[in-house]
């Protein structure tokens, strides 16, 4: 088979070296096939929704005593011990743990009930105790010594505590914690109200702006500064070298190293270091091919803002127009995945980070996690799918498509059928801010608060 008439056409419409061609053609064709394989994977991940949805309702039922009659319903809802009752019940009894047990047979007003939830023994040493409590006859005149002697093990734990003594025929006094009370209130509020309030504010803002390209009073948007760059270029940096080195083959040479360093650690912290080397691994590879194309570009007329345009001056603006952005797009975002759910149900294949910073309550672990998420993702995926890919095809195809197959492709990075559909969203609003501000430093910004708000809510439930 005679490869000449292909090689002719590419002769025809590129002054490409052919060898850069060809790497660009092999690498697209394997980076399709990695993120073929990877989004169908992400279907076997598990969600981060379910635990999430739980991790609220537990909240709720702490806080129940705390909240003020009048936003009860916005924040905890008319029955919390009947809503967690029923998340729990949705669990099979073969996929429950100890402590969803022993939960969900405190909640159980029926003793047989009780005893056939507790009829498999349970492993924790630390719960036994309150097994033992549970299965017990339960006799009138309140807590027993031994019932409050298993309840006081369970201090780390202060719902199955709280529950445990309801179970018991302990009373309020003896049950409900105050101080734990007011925090999970607290925690609530911020978790509930404040994302509430941004959400109006955003739709407000969205309509705003809506309102105003009908009446044509928007700003035009400053002229856009490309890299003098090809198609292949961008070929050779996302698939080459975000997909195929960055996911694929760096990681693949970090992993011993990572294993190493992280013998002999406790499992938070040695999963939060896994992520930082692991990132580190995957974003060094395009980095690299950035730079050797920036040095490409030394003998041609470098602009006066650079050819990525950051623009780190003036920061007021860049933090205003990045809260704008977030704003605005928060309210999309929700509603595609609102949309996505209803539609097709849970699709799985959350980021693993997300289950990690939920269950995570090591400092240092979390701030490793921190780290990543808010400091080193928005830069690195800024500088690469809006500081460089999107110029470049704005400039081939148009600002629109440019928007469009850059976030496009922004979402497809991140290897998750379930989270495609907002996090493309995301990107159009991450796209159409790079054009409008002219300046790369308001994405990054914009993809921090986006990514910096998840981290905080997710400590906010997690604990």
């Amino acid at each position: 088979m005679s490869f000449d008439p292909l090689f002719s056409l590419i002769r025809r419409y590129t002054r490409e070296p052919l060898w850069k061609v060809g790497l660009a053609f092999v690498s697209l064709m394997f980076a399709v096939l990695i993120w073929f394989v990877g989004l169908q994977d992400s279907f076997s991940r598990p969600s981060v929704t379910p635990t999430i949805s739980m991790q609220q309702q537990e909240m709720a039922l702490l806080a129940d005593q705390a909240v003020p009659a009048a936003i009860r319903p916005l924040l905890v809802g008319e029955d919390p011990t009947l809503a967690l009752q029923e998340a729990l019940g949705e669990i099979p009894l073969s996929q429950m743990n100890d402590r969803q047990r022993l939960l969900l047979a405190g909640l159980q007003s029926s003793e047989a009930e009780r005893r056939e939830l507790l009829a498999a023994s349970v492993q924790s040493p630390l719960l036994i105790p309150l097994e033992q409590a549970l299965l017990a006859s339960k006799q009138e005149g309140g807590l027993s010594l031994a019932d409050r002697e298993a309840l006081g093990s369970l201090s780390g734990d202060p719902l199955l505590q709280q529950v445990g003594c309801f179970a018991l025929g302990g009373d309020r006094d003896d049950c409900v914690n105050p101080r734990v009370a007011s925090s999970m209130a607290l925690r609530l509020v911020l978790s509930v109200v404040l994302p509430a309030a941004a959400l109006l504010a955003g739709t407000a803002l969205l309509l705003r702006h809506l309102w105003m390209l009908l009446r044509k009073s928007v700003a035009p948007w400053p002229p856009l500064q490309a890299l003098p760059l090809s198609l292949t270029d961008m070929v050779l940096l996302i698939a080459c070298g975000f997909v195929v080195l960055g996911e694929v083959i760096a990681p693949a040479f970090v992993a011993p190293l990572s294993a190493l360093m992280t013998r002999g650690m406790d499992s938070p912290l040695s999963k939060a270091l896994t992520v930082v080397i692991g990132y580190g691994a995957l974003a060094l590879p395009p980095l690299l091919i950035l730079r050797q194309q920036l040095r490409s570009l030394q003998a041609t007329d470098r602009p006066v803002d650079g050819w990525l345009q950051w623009r780190l001056q003036p920061w007021g603006s860049a933090l205003l127009k990045a809260g704008r952005g977030w704003l605005m797009v928060m309210p999309l975002v929700l509603l595609t995945g609102w949309l996505m759910g209803l539609l097709l149900g849970d699709q799985g294949g959350s980021n693993p980070l997300l289950e990690l910073v939920l269950r995570s309550k090591d400092p240092l672990a979390l701030m490793l996690l921190a780290t990543t998420a808010v400091i080193l993702a928005p830069l690195f995926e800024e500088l690469v799918f809006r500081g460089a890919l999107l110029p470049v095809l704005a400039k081939s195809f148009g600002p629109l498509w440019g928007v469009v197959t850059s976030a496009l492709v922004f979402g497809v990075a991140h290897l998750s059928v379930g989270e495609l559909p907002p996090l493309f969203v995301l990107g159009l609003g991450l796209g159409l801010l790079r054009l409008s501000s002219g300046r790369l430093l308001p994405c990054v910004l914009m993809h921090a608060l986006w990514n910096g708000v998840t981290f905080i809510n997710l400590l906010l439930l997690g604990g």
